[in-house]
């Protein structure tokens, strides 16, 4: 029975991973805010639902997965999993391969997961690598047939809320950036997302990010909502209103938020769905991801 899961584990890694063409070290050198573990090591697991699910993630990768005309638009895709796991098929190469299919560059972000055991501070783990993320392919967009101002940010779930601090967060670097890169992405893609660690939060993102008891100050700076400004980039979310996870409350206040600072924002609240549906939500015929298309042509990130 082992043997089997092994054997269809690489076979799906092998179709998932088809379009990928460059896997690459998110840090040239030594990886900031880390400690070494002998104990923490990287662990797969695709289970009976076919989700392919990587945890205890400490050494980040950028998957660069290039279509065969690129448009010059890209996109750095988080999967979620509530800080805890990273859902990378159905919410990272699965994606990524809708996007190559429409001419534009996904780059999945295997980022780290916050841990106490081999991070200085787990807080800040994940957006350091979102911002070296947004930086590495700003700084390699000619040789990658990009443009540099067409290179956005995608998240679902705990990737969301990744995502979404990507967004707000763009003037605070916590990466060394000596050549001051713009960390901000063009337009934010947002799918169930986590947005708050206040009253919507979801725990378990909460708990894995900021730990049981952060201080008031901790849950303000991760509350996204309230970090909303004039230069948050253009805004896609879709959810269902009836998530049992993610209250669509986070993506209601979200909302709210960019239109309260005058930023473009589109927001798709299904009836149905649940939480974690990826590219299908069966409960609709509409095709997010067509929408989403839609609305990124309406800003003139693709033609």
């Amino acid at each position: 029975m082992k043997n089997a899961v092994f054997y269809t584990l690489i076979l799906f890694l092998i179709t998932a991973m088809a379009n990928a063409q460059e896997t690459m070290d998110l840090y040239p050198s030594k990886i900031p805010n880390s400690k070494l573990s002998k104990t923490y090591l990287e662990e797969s697991e695709l289970g009976a639902d076919g989700i392919l699910r990587i945890s205890k993630v400490s050494q980040p990768k950028l998957i660069a997965c290039f279509p065969e005309k690129p448009n010059g638009t890209a996109v750095i895709i988080c999967p979620g999993g509530g800080y805890r796991i990273l859902a990378i098929s159905h919410e990272g190469y699965q994606i990524a391969t809708e996007f190559n299919k429409r001419g534009i560059t996904a780059f999945v972000l295997k980022y780290r997961l916050p841990s106490d055991e081999v991070m200085i501070d787990k807080t800040i783990g994940p957006l350091q690598d979102a911002q070296q993320a947004i930086k590495v392919i700003r700084e390699h967009a000619v040789k990658w047939n990009l443009n540099p101002s067409k290179i956005g940010v995608m998240g679902f779930s705990a990737g969301g809320h990744l995502a979404s601090t990507l967004s707000t967060h763009f003037t605070k670097s916590v990466i060394d950036n000596a050549t001051n890169v713009s960390l901000r992405p063009d337009f934010s893609i947002l799918g169930y997302p986590v947005i708050t660690m206040d009253s919507f939060t979801h725990k378990g993102s909460k708990n894995n990010l900021l730990g049981k008891n952060p201080t008031q100050a901790q849950v303000k700076e991760y509350s996204n909502e309230r970090q909303v400004t004039k230069d948050t980039p253009p805004t896609f979310l879709f959810l269902a209103n009836d998530d049992k996870a993610v209250p669509s409350e986070n993506s209601a206040d979200y909302m709210i938020a960019l239109k309260r600072a005058n930023v473009p924002v589109e927001a798709h609240f299904y009836k149905a769905g649940g939480h974690g549906f990826g590219l299908n939500n069966k409960t609709t015929k509409e095709d997010w991801f067509l929408t989403m298309m839609e609305w990124l042509s309406s800003i003139k990130m693709v033609d």
